[in-house]
């Protein structure tokens, strides 16, 4: 008699996105390996509700309260647990069925369901770099103390998680962190003055949610990887090397001792590394489009410019600085975000809020959580008053 292998039970914060729309992408591939136990989303609840009709999962929370009633009524034919507000997100995460908790909800919002599914002894495949980068010292702390495994999804992080496999004991030199460059890769200092939103939004090789597109445009994003490499891989910041790659085929590198590099490629996919972090430590077979050579036969690299680019130059500022400062980098540029987003400032414009945030809002050498939390508050009210 074959014996039934159990579905892993799913949670996905913040479903509705761009990678938790992808992650049900590949639990619908794997029916026969992974089931939606819980989905969250923030606003969108009409998404909510056909991924709610689609998966049938035990739980749906939705964060914005306003719209409870909407899900409710909307999915009352059913046998789903609806729920609203931020701590029912919390809340949701401790149930004991779940064996993976996906934190792909955007920005810091994400910090505090997080912690509770590494309390509840959840496996975490974190795709909200925001949580390191605002408390990758408590996070780190708790998942050693709750012996809670986090399995890295970003695809640079992925890599080198893939990179270390089976390198247990061998010391690594340096982390190379492969970046795109975003849309503005060639334009001069001049042009990015005059850079629209709509420039902007268009990513040249992935496809993404509209904060983390302008993060990379900007490569703020690349400071917050490198800033969440140093957690997750335990090195130190002059071991975080950042390279531009246009093709985006290698996701990142891991140097040894001896030098030699071990890099991981594949097409750009966020599939790949949600499936990894599901199926780990197996490799499942996917239906995703393979790295054909012919069509990539050459493969390029470059130095980043933090002249031009500026906030990878102050993410790093804030890495080595440490304490709360990533925290407050983290909130002024939420906040300059979203200003770009809504038109109000300019590109470049996104940089002097940052920078102004970092030397105004209170230095905190060794933050607790309520530190944190008040130091996101701060720095979001100082960021913002320079908007106004």
């Amino acid at each position: 008699m074959t014996q039934k292998i159990k579905k892993k039970q799913i949670a996905i914060l913040g479903s509705t996105g761009s990678i938790g729309t992808q992650a049900l992408q590949v639990i619908e591939e794997h029916p026969d390996l992974y089931e939606v136990y819980a989905i969250t989303a923030n606003n969108q609840v009409d998404m909510l509700i056909a991924q709610a009709r689609k998966f049938q999962p035990e739980a749906v929370v939705i964060a914005n309260e306003d719209k409870y009633a909407e899900l409710k009524e909307a999915l009352s034919d059913l046998p789903i647990k609806v729920y609203a507000g931020s701590e029912a997100i919390c809340q949701i995460v401790e149930s004991a069925p779940i064996d993976i908790v996906l934190t792909a909800m955007v920005g810091y919002a994400g910090l505090k369901p997080t912690i509770s599914a590494i309390k509840a002894r959840k496996m975490i495949a974190l795709a909200n770099k925001e949580t390191l980068v605002v408390a990758g010292e408590l996070i780190n702390n708790l998942a050693q103390q709750y012996r809670t495994p986090i399995l890295p999804v970003d695809s640079e992080h992925s890599a080198i998680f893939q990179c270390l496999s089976g390198e247990v004991g061998n010391p690594i030199e340096k982390i190379i962190l492969t970046a795109s460059g975003g849309p503005f890769r060639e334009f001069t200092y001049e042009q990015l003055q005059t850079a629209t939103l709509q420039q902007a939004l268009k990513h040249p090789n992935w496809e993404m949610g509209a904060k983390i597109t302008i993060d990379s445009a900007s490569m703020i994003n690349k400071g917050f990887e490198a800033i969440e490499a140093k957690w997750l891989f335990g090195v130190h910041p002059d071991q975080i090397e950042v390279v531009i790659h246009p093709q985006s085929i290698i996701h990142s590198m891991v140097q040894f001792e001896d030098s030699s590099i071990k890099a991981q490629m594949g097409m750009p996919d966020m599939r790949l590394p949600i499936q990894y972090a599901f199926s780990y430590p197996d490799r499942v077979r996917s239906s995703f489009e393979r790295l054909d050579f012919a069509k990539y036969s050459t493969l390029t690299f470059e130095q980043p410019d933090v002249t031009r680019f500026r906030n990878l130059a102050l993410a790093y500022e804030a890495m080595y600085r440490g304490g709360n400062m990533p925290c407050i980098i983290n909130a002024a540029n939420e906040i300059a975000v979203e200003a770009f987003l809504g038109e109000r400032i300019g590109f470049l414009a996104m940089s002097n809020i940052i920078e102004k945030t970092m030397q105004h809002t209170s230095f905190i050498a060794q933050p607790t959580y309520d530190d944190y939390v008040a130091t996101d508050a701060e720095a979001r009210r100082i960021a913002a008053e320079m908007i106004l």
